[in-house]
């Protein structure tokens, strides 16, 4: 595999994904993919990284991983959330740990101090994957949204930076 900067014309192999994560009802909240306006207007465009096949004659993108601001507010200028999906046929192969160690990495060059998640307790190789790679469980927030006609909760995680952020 190869991690790479995301470009333009991964758009729609990573709106097929998200598609993906939609259809199983425990990666977002989302009911439909975004539009490009909208993922321009809700990602740090800089933070998203791309799982590409390099074995492959046709190098499938096999999955994504970025970072949305929390806040416009100033004080928030180093806190981001993570998004991070595989496709479908591709888990179990490491592609979601070598995402989130390149996005970690990508995260403290650009300045983020603390990576945050909302997951669906359902998720639980969500939630393993980002406690593997140092983030912590602070709090489960019950009932915040229906999806599909039912209240759910999500899991919040963070990971506070040991190079960023330090002073």
């Amino acid at each position: 595999m190869i991690i790479r900067y995301f470009c333009q014309s991964d758009f729609v192999k990573v709106q097929a994904i998200y598609q993906q994560g939609i259809a199983t009802a425990n990666a977002t909240f989302q009911t439909s993919p975004k539009s490009w306006q909208q993922w321009q207007d809700s990602m740090i465009e800089a933070s998203v990284l791309v799982s590409v096949d390099s074995e492959s004659q046709k190098k499938q993108l096999k999955g994504w991983a970025g970072l949305s601001p929390v806040s416009t507010r100033a004080v928030y200028s180093g806190v981001a959330e993570v998004s991070i999906y595989v496709a479908q046929g591709a888990t179990g192969m490491g592609i979601g740990s070598q995402l989130m160690a390149a996005l970690i990495e990508r995260a403290e060059s650009l300045g983020f101090w603390t990576m945050q998640a909302a997951i669906f307790p359902e998720n639980e190789l969500s939630i393993a994957l980002h406690i593997k790679f140092g983030f912590t469980i602070i709090g489960q927030r019950k009932a915040i949204a229906k999806l599909q006609g039912k209240w759910r909760d999500v899991v919040l995680l963070e990971r506070r930076s040991t190079l960023v952020g330090v002073d």
